[in-house]
């Protein structure tokens, strides 16, 4: 299966390969989350990693594995031009697969891989690609995640001055509401 790296336009985008299930059992908003349907606490992490991605204007890839799954058949959805989400072959870890593909392109462009796994971090850095753990990980989509609220916040704040009623003071609303009660 042939990746879709480069945005149009954009000659260089950091690329990131997540494994998936890794970040899933690292990460601390998600240990209460283990006894909920799996399917939602991927979705969630799907959401936060596409706003992430969104944001930062990154390549991110997030890969599962099928492991134990009974698709043969390696999986590849694309959620936007920014996110995609791989579900390996069958009988396919995702760090296997994170590692093939980091091996064909890290020479070629910048690639981060985030895992917790020693053994994997070791042989991704062996193989020219820059890791990061998954708490790192969790912290930097946190980070971004206040800023995307805070700048609709503050957007939400600017647009609430549009009606004039917003633009009046507190005496001349007062003299207009003894108006309407006088009818």
């Amino acid at each position: 299966m042939k990746l879709k790296i480069f945005k149009a336009g954009i000659d260089t985008v950091k690329i990131i390969f997540v494994d998936a299930y890794n970040v899933i059992n690292s990460w601390p908003n998600f240990k209460n989350s283990r006894d909920l349907d799996f399917s939602i606490v991927r979705e969630k992490l799907i959401s936060m990693v596409e706003s992430y991605a969104l944001f930062n204007g990154y390549r991110v890839f997030l890969i599962f594995d099928a492991y134990n799954s009974d698709s043969t058949n390696e999986r590849k959805i694309d959620i936007s031009d920014n996110l995609s989400i791989i579900y390996t072959n069958k009988d396919e870890f995702a760090d296997t697969y994170i590692e093939r593909i980091a091996h064909k392109m890290a020479k070629k462009v910048e690639i981060i891989v985030v895992t917790s796994d020693y053994m994997e971090q070791q042989i991704i850095f062996q193989r020219g690609a820059y890791r990061m753990s998954c708490l790192e990980f969790y912290n930097d989509v946190y980070r971004i995640d206040k800023k995307i609220n805070k700048q609709i916040t503050k957007n939400n704040h600017k647009n609430s001055g549009f009606l004039l009623i917003d633009n009046l003071d507190d005496n001349i609303l007062q003299k207009l509401e003894n108006m309407r009660r006088i009818k």
